[in-house]
């Protein structure tokens, strides 16, 4: 490398140093989490823009090449109601569920494939082995219906049941799985599942070591209205108080429901990360200050302390 003065060669030699720093910041943590489970629920924005899609598939290939055991649960809700109306048919929620009639279910199953087997070809693109499978194979997810304010909505699925050893031997074969969210009922019916509570379910069945939800918002707040009260790390009991104080509410909610109930079932922590900012599962899982908002069990200890970071 040619230099035109000292000083280009400072510069370089400072970015170089710079992201060596990087490097063994990350270190400790390739260590702490060599050969455990992370569940990424996989959706929002990160699933429509295409760079932000290629980062995703880049962290969480990453996250495999390093030593993890990375699963992927994927949503598709977005492209589901596009296709709806491409078809005529009229999309609606109740309490938040899409009430999802026998053609409902039929598009929902066709365009769920249709990504899951895209997101396969990107990580098998970067070299990684994926296995893209619905959670009707193997019976991996069996359901029950799932009715929203006590109204039937039709084929929606709260699991009661994970086949965890499909996973593990999908693990144990050094394959990245890749699950889409549809589920079997007691009829042998597919039901639509929330994409959250997939992922809740496996991590739970998985004993997980991290889930992490990639979303459309920064994290949780302090205070909604204050985009300044992200909060970086928060024990359970915190996040009780926060529900309970009303500050956590709307979609948050159930979100917040599911990342309380995969830790009171044993996994370590749980993450709630903005999925438009890219590569933010890597500066969750490999920086000090990390990304988003972590939710901890009440005795575990803070990776990340702001009162130490201000001094």
């Amino acid at each position: 490398m040619i230099f035109k003065d000292s000083e280009d060669k400072d510069m370089v030699t400072e970015r170089l140093l710079e992201k060596a720093s990087i490097l063994v910041e990350a270190l400790p943590y390739i260590q702490r989490f060599n050969r455990k489970i992370i569940v990424v629920k996989y959706g929002g924005s990160a699933m429509i823009a295409d760079n932000l899609k290629q980062k995703v598939i880049e962290d969480v290939t990453l996250l495999k090449l390093v030593g993890f055991k990375p699963i992927i649960v994927h949503g598709g809700g977005k492209e589901i109601s596009k296709w709806l109306e491409k078809s005529g048919e009229e999309t609606k929620f109740v309490g938040g569920l899409r009430v999802t009639d026998e053609n409902t279910m039929e598009i929902a199953e066709m365009v769920l494939n249709r990504v899951n087997k895209s997101l396969v070809q990107k990580v098998q693109a970067l070299g990684v082995n994926a296995i893209g499978i619905s959670g009707k194979d193997g019976g991996l997810l069996k359901v029950t219906k799932k009715y929203a304010d006590g109204k039937d909505i039709g084929y929606v699925g709260d699991v009661q049941e994970v086949n965890a050893k499909v996973l593990y031997d999908l693990l144990e074969k050094d394959f990245l799985p890749i699950i889409c969210p549809i589920g079997l009922g007691e009829d042998y019916n597919s039901y639509n599942i929330n994409a959250d509570d997939a992922a809740c379910a496996i991590a739970k069945a998985m004993n997980a070591e991290k889930l992490a939800f990639l979303t459309d918002i920064e994290g949780v707040y302090a205070n909604p209205d204050d985009p300044k009260s992200l909060i970086s790390e928060l024990f359970v009991r915190e996040a009780r108080e926060l529900i309970d104080s009303g500050a956590i509410q709307g979609g948050m909610l159930p979100k917040i429901k599911n990342c309380i109930d995969a830790i009171d079932n044993g996994v370590s922590r749980v993450h709630i990360l903005d999925g438009r900012i890219p590569h933010c599962l890597l500066l969750e899982v490999f920086t000090n200050k990390g990304s988003g908002t972590a939710i901890l069990a009440d005795d575990q200890v803070r990776y990340y302390n702001v009162e130490e970071e201000a001094k």
